[in-house]
């Protein structure tokens, strides 16, 4: 099979690797004006506390310089550029132009310049020289990624040497109980209320189906080693329905 005939999973449909990123480009431009809104509703706001541990862990300090992939409206940045400072740097990036322009704008109207930086790049394909960052992240981005691994291997190539890498993303719950519970919340509730908010129940229809297709806590662990990080651990919050994983580039 050649390289255009080879098939990924967007959801649960199979399709061609090369249109994957132009299908998940339709989705963030369905829902980029209520991208803030639906997270609140989706969690129930628990996610801001999901991304509030995931920047304690980051270890981030003032004068250092962070990548923050698939930033959406910036939730992670807003909080990165708070704690590098004046001397240090953000650089927000996004696959989706109309996510990006969205979280540029919150930036400004939360008061930060001068150490924001703003990019569309593709995660498997980061403009940026080796070595570069002292911690990149990706939150809730990974699972839409074509290839993760070419992804991975990116990060790490882009991390400076003591440098981490943290993932953000919802993962496979570990009480049973509660596994049935968001199967049930995922397939029927979220997509009514992606329909009510946004108009589009297939976007969310789609996002509850990816984190299904997203590899397991242990997998994204051997798939960040295999792409050189080293001590690698990760955290499970709300029973295993979100995990961070963590790596370093020693």
């Amino acid at each position: 099979m050649s390289e255009r005939q080879e098939e990924t999973h967007f959801g649960y449909r199979r399709v061609p690797k090369e249109e994957k990123a132009e299908l998940v480009r339709g989705v963030f431009d369905s829902v980029a004006s209520r991208y803030d809104l639906m997270n609140d509703l989706m969690s129930f706001g628990v996610h801001r506390l999901w991304k509030r541990f995931a920047v304690e862990l980051s270890g981030v300090r003032a004068g250092q310089q962070v990548l923050d992939l698939a930033s959406g409206t910036g939730d992670l940045a807003d909080r990165f550029a708070g704690l590098v400072g004046p001397e240090g740097l953000v650089v927000m990036t996004d696959i989706n132009a109309n996510m990006l322009v969205t979280g540029r704008d919150r930036m400004l109207d939360h008061g930060h310049a001068g150490n924001i930086g703003y990019a569309q790049v593709n995660a498997e394909q980061l403009p940026f020289p080796d070595n570069s960052f002292d911690c990149i992240t990706i939150g809730f981005g990974l699972r839409n990624v074509t290839d993760k691994q070419k992804a991975l291997n990116a990060m790490y190539a882009a991390l400076r040497p003591g440098g981490r890498a943290l993932v953000l993303e919802f993962s496979k719950p570990v009480v049973k109980p509660l596994e049935k519970l968001y199967d049930l919340y995922s397939f029927t509730l979220l997509p009514k209320i992606g329909k009510l908010v946004t108009h589009d129940e297939d976007s969310y229809r789609y996002l509850a189906e990816s984190i299904r297709m997203h590899p397991d806590q242990e997998t994204l662990r051997g798939m960040m080693e295999e792409a050189g990080f080293e001590n690698c651990d990760y955290h499970n919050l709300t029973g295993g329905i979100v995990a961070i994983h963590r790596g370093f580039k020693l």
